[in-house]
């Protein structure tokens, strides 16, 4: 381990910021970017997310979207949002942290994990700007994941 956590936890964060980031650009909901690129692509994206993450994120994220044909959507959280927003590397974090709990305390590979929670009931509650939910501790996000419910 170099730095303050391991590098799969950054690799992750990356992963999670980058969905956020295609999301936002084309306004769609975080799970639907998730199932676009797929398990497959997701976990090349996780192996090699350090020379990924030298990348402009802009080109990263159009040929992302160019490559899996992700359309326009409708979901503008960002627009929507009532107060100060979130940057897409502060809920890459939000994300992350779920997913590094789910994955190691039900036993999980990282990206089945984060299929998962894309796919979730709390992930639409993450997405929610006016909500504070997002800013809740990690514990808490994951009991209430755990539960199917806020707590």
């Amino acid at each position: 381990m170099t730095g303050r956590e391991k590098k799969e936890y950054n690799d992750l964060f990356f992963v999670c910021s980058l969905i956020e980031y295609i999301g936002r650009k084309t306004k769609n909901h975080r799970n639907v970017i998730t199932r676009a690129i797929g398990k497959e692509k997701l976990q090349h994206l996780y192996d090699l997310a350090d020379v990924y993450h030298s990348e402009n994120i802009d080109k990263l994220s159009d040929e992302l979207i160019a490559q899996y044909a992700i359309e326009e959507g409708n979901f503008d959280n960002v627009a929507a949002g009532k107060y100060a927003i979130p940057t897409h590397w502060d809920i890459g974090k939000v994300y992350k942290r779920l997913i590094v709990d789910v994955a190691e305390k039900q036993n999980k590979e990282p990206i089945d994990a984060l299929m998962e929670v894309y796919d979730s009931w709390l992930s639409l509650k993450i997405e929610d700007f006016n909500s504070s939910i997002y800013y809740e501790s990690p514990g808490y996000l994951y009991e209430s994941y755990c539960v199917g419910e806020v707590l």
